[in-house]
């Protein structure tokens, strides 16, 4: 979930020391919730890889009886989960290459990106993503993506049982679609489709072969595309870190599970707009999400229904105390003149379109997706490349909105041109609007509902995704050469726990499984080199099509013990092959903590309900809410509350 993340930027001028404000912090780092509803729990039923698959062993077990103990089954529960937790639909891209956002390679590639701030992507979006699922579920190369007639598909590589040493099985989860032999104990591979798609796509051609599992689940007709069999893509999609919220004293975070907001009729959203029964924003009529009762065994497939699922939204609010030290938690540079304060998030910066238009987020003019009140009476600055550009919004006035400035991003610098005195007295309160995947979010349930909390005091610092905030952190070699090193610094001397990291590179078509790709790591400024990845490459397994996608991505993640706050990262391959953009994230300890109030609001058969319980300190508790029949959860909210 979202994290607020404080690094060190070229200095200002008269910059107080960050350290001696260490000892007076309070905050939350990475608080999480899950209910016990049956299929929607929330964040902490799968924000890592480890409980994410525990949830689809769970929920593949409750609804077929068998245990997920092959590789068959792991793909299969994994298959099921995306098929009613992701759906078809076309997401808002980021700024990744610096050009817009309609310049360079628009898909959103990064996982949990994919999964918690979208929710929705086009058939070579998701599926790309999902290859780093298949990379922790199975291991090293055994997702790809697929393209074939006017689709990208999937493929996973199988070994055991019916598939021996290693076979390449069909797993298409943007059209609900696995394919058994005539004897239901292998699933086919994409050729084999092929070599009688006619037939083979058809539901009623042998029904008892598919094991409960309807061919073309979501369309009849989805089947013809296997008619071609084009492009392989290797590596195309990547993980970066867990998805974590970071919370100061002063803010909280609201996430709405419909559009609209408080009022219901603020859509605010990053994506295109279908504008379906009059409700602007992504949505997706063809899908298992909110019905996934149903998948499982069904005779009929998903059915079209408008607005089957529509995005949903997480909203931070942010009020620092300038009177205290507590706005320091959002703080990363000031002095007698200045304040710069950061915001980050997993979530997607959102906005309200000024028109119907179906790509009308990206024209000028948008809203709501930050906004400033208060008092204030100095000029104000966002930055979102960490203070390489500058964007000048002139004077403060309240309700002044900047959403076209950050839309699309995951994080921003705000500039105060004012010293924390003479804020003291200004009510400032900045509100960041972001998108977010209802199917990820807790759910209560009919019937009582028990919420289990979880915080394990850690935050993430992120040099990129983008190609000009990580630009501004390299310090040896270059982008669009065959080596590049990044420098991270860690917030407020935290020490440094885990590293992500990623490199996009130019790997060639064909792709060569000779090369080999590294990722080293120093704690000493190069001095010795620890390896985060070594001898990566792209496997080339089984019968492939005639084409490839000439780019790929390495990327792994290193634990450490010595606790250092300093860190370059260095990314090289043994065939010179050039690196087009890298991306790395820190993972630290949060040391100062405070309790979380959680608040829930819900509709049930005897009205509308808020209830919250506060969490202490220690990270960890549960809490029993009655909630009645017919259960319609409308939000949830984390508060800090200061010890």
């Amino acid at each position: 979930m979202p994290a607020r993340v404080f690094l060190t930027i070229p200095q200002l001028c008269g910059v107080v020391l960050l350290c001696v404000v260490a000892t007076i912090r309070g905050e939350v780092g990475d608080p999480q919730i899950r209910t016990d509803h049956p299929w929607y729990p929330g964040e902490l039923a799968c924000s890592t890889f480890e409980r994410l698959f525990a949830t689809q062993a769970e929920q593949y077990e409750r609804a077929t009886g068998l245990k997920v103990n092959s590789d068959e089954q792991k793909a299969l529960a994994s298959w099921y989960w995306r098929n009613t937790h992701y759906a078809h639909g076309e997401e808002g891209a980021e700024n990744l290459w610096g050009g817009g956002f309609t310049k360079g390679d628009l898909r959103t590639r990064e996982y949990w990106t994919g999964l918690f701030a979208h929710g929705f992507g086009l058939c070579g979006t998701t599926h790309s993503q999902w290859t780093a699922e298949m990379e922790h579920l199975l291991g090293h190369g055994r997702g790809r993506g697929v393209g074939v007639e006017g689709h990208n598909s999937f493929e996973v590589w199988l070994t055991g049982g019916a598939y021996g040493s290693g076979r390449w099985a069909l797993l298409d989860h943007d059209i609900s679609t696995v394919i058994f032999d005539p004897s239901g104990k292998r699933l086919l591979s994409i050729p084999e489709v092929k070599a009688d798609v006619k037939q083979l796509t058809r539901r009623d051609f042998m029904p008892q072969k598919q094991n409960g599992w309807l061919v073309c689940g979501l369309h009849p007709d989805d089947g013809g595309v296997y008619r071609d069999y084009n492009t392989a893509e290797y590596l195309a999609g990547y993980a970066g870190p867990p998805p974590m919220v970071h919370l100061g004293r002063g803010e909280s975070l609201r996430r709405y599970f419909h559009p609209g907001l408080e009022s219901g009729k603020q859509f605010v959203f990053w994506g295109r707009n279908y504008n379906t029964l009059g409700i602007p924003g992504p949505e997706r009529a063809h899908t298992w999400i909110n019905q996934p009762e149903a998948m499982y065994r069904s005779r009929n497939g998903a059915g079209h229904k408008p607005g089957q699922v529509r995005f949903g939204n997480a909203v931070y609010s942010y009020a620092p105390d300038f009177s205290s030290g507590d706005y320091r938690e959002g703080m990363i540079e000031e002095s007698d003149t200045h304040v710069v304060l950061e915001f980050n998030t997993p979530y997607i910066i959102a906005a309200t379109p000024p028109n119907a238009k179906p790509w009308g987020v990206y024209g000028s003019g948008c809203s709501n997706g930050l906004v400033l009140r208060g008092n204030l009476t100095c000029n104000i600055a966002v930055s979102v490349d960490d203070g390489a550009k500058w964007s000048e919004a002139g004077r403060f006035q309240d309700g002044m909105d900047l959403t076209d400035v950050v839309k699309g991003q995951r994080r921003y610098l705000l500039r105060l041109n004012a010293g924390a005195k003479s804020l003291a007295n200004s009510s400032l309160t900045i509100r960041t609007v972001c998108q977010a995947n209802t199917a990820v979010l807790p759910r209560l349930k009919d019937s009582g509902t028990t919420i289990t909390f979880a915080a394990s005091h850690q935050a993430v610092a992120s040099v990129g995704p983008t190609r000009p905030h990580a630009a501004k952190r390299v310090i040896a070699g270059a982008f669009d050469s065959p080596t590049v090193t990044l420098k991270l610094n860690s917030p407020r001397g935290h020490p440094i726990t885990t590293l992500h990291a990623v490199a996009h590179v130019a790997s060639g078509n064909p792709p060569s499984a000779e090369i080999k790709y590294k990722i080293d790591a120093s704690h000493d400024g190069g001095t010795t080199w620890n390896s985060v990845v070594n001898d990566w490459a792209v496997m080339r397994r089984g019968e492939e099509p005639k084409d490839f996608w000439s780019q790929s991505f390495c990327y792994g993640s290193k634990s450490f013990t010595q606790g250092g706050t300093n860190l370059l990262v260095r990314f090289s391959n043994t065939d010179r092959r050039n690196y087009l953009r890298a991306e790395a994230h820190v993972v630290y300890g949060t040391q100062k903590r405070d309790a979380t109030r959680v608040t829930f609001n819900w509709k049930d058969d005897s009205g509308e309900h808020t209830e919250s319980h506060e969490f202490g300190a220690d990270g960890e508790g549960k809490w029993q809410l009655p909630t009645g029949k017919s259960v319609q959860t409308r939000w949830v909210e984390f508060t800090v509350t200061p010890r």
